[in-house]
């Protein structure tokens, strides 16, 4: 637990300046899901457009509604359960782009198992120099025992 705690604030930081600096969308993204993993919530607010919306379970959240009450419950649920992102595509047009993945997460989270299958859609745009997430879309389901 030692040794991984250092490495995992090592790349969380890197991936932050990446980023920064970068002009990836992929690296936002990536920067996102660190963040939580490492129960950042500055970091991940920090990559969120003022006008940012949040779409999960059939509902729509603005930035300033998931900030307040659902992003403490994405890092819990980010910091118990192992996820494995796959298919990952991002798609550039101009300055706006689109990260689209699928996800496997298994684990225990508040006493009672979870093993699902997910599909991920983030939409970025490019302004004051930098990537920004303006939207994403959250999408899971239970993997029954045969799968």
């Amino acid at each position: 637990m030692r040794i991984l705690l250092p490495a995992a604030l090592s790349l969380l930081i890197t991936l932050a300046a990446a980023a920064e600096s970068s002009d990836s969308p992929g690296a936002v993204v990536e920067a996102y899901h660190a963040a939580l993993a490492a129960g950042d919530a500055a970091a991940a607010e920090a990559l969120l457009a003022p006008d940012a919306i949040v779409l999960e379970s059939g509902y729509a959240e603005t930035r300033s509604e998931y900030l307040s009450h659902h992003l403490a419950a994405d890092i819990e649920f980010s910091r118990a359960i192992a996820q494995r992102r796959s298919n990952v595509r991002v798609v550039r047009e101009g300055d706006v782009a689109w990260v689209s993945s699928t996800s496997r997460a298994e684990g225990e989270f508040r006493g009672k198992p979870v093993k699902s299958e997910g599909a991920e859609l983030i939409v970025l745009s490019h302004t004051e120099g930098r990537w920004r997430i303006r939207a994403i879309h959250w999408s899971s389901h239970a993997v029954k025992a045969a799968e």
